[in-house]
């Protein structure tokens, strides 16, 4: 049986950690590769809260984001993700995000620069499916 766009996305999702996320920066997109983590569709990455990234989402909260290409050739499937950001007041979520490779550029969960992103999906695409068309996930 085929799986649904859904279970594809969900896949990617629970297997790909680092991406790609644009957000606006003045009238133009501005990208860079961050680390994500998901609590089923609920996209989260950590960052910290002096970055040019925090303001230009207060300014305009959306992103896009890609997640999933493993460079493995054509036909790899991919998401496209169009979401709103906001910064998550979930508290746990520091702890549950936190990982030795954050230890570069933090002091810890509870260091006050120390902050997450949660990306709240308003579109999910599954792209380049072995040539087929995008597939939207429905929520």
């Amino acid at each position: 049986m085929a799986k649904s766009a859904k279970d594809i996305a969900l896949k990617i999702l629970n297997e790909s950690i680092i991406g790609t996320m644009a957000t606006i920066q003045g009238s133009k997109p501005h990208s860079r590769y961050m680390t994500f983590f998901n609590d089923e569709f609920i996209i989260y990455t950590a960052t910290s809260k002096r970055t040019h990234k925090v303001e230009e989402v207060q300014k305009n909260p959306n992103t896009h984001i890609l997640l999933g290409y493993e460079g493995n050739g054509f036909g790899d499937a991919f998401l496209e993700i169009e979401g709103i950001v906001e910064e998550s007041q979930e508290e746990t979520m520091k702890e549950k995000v936190w990982n030795k490779l954050l230890k570069g550029w933090f002091d810890g969960p509870d260091d006050p620069n120390f902050i997450i992103l949660k990306i709240i999906p308003t579109q999910i695409r599954v792209m380049n499916k072995k040539g087929k068309e995008p597939q939207i996930v429905e929520f």
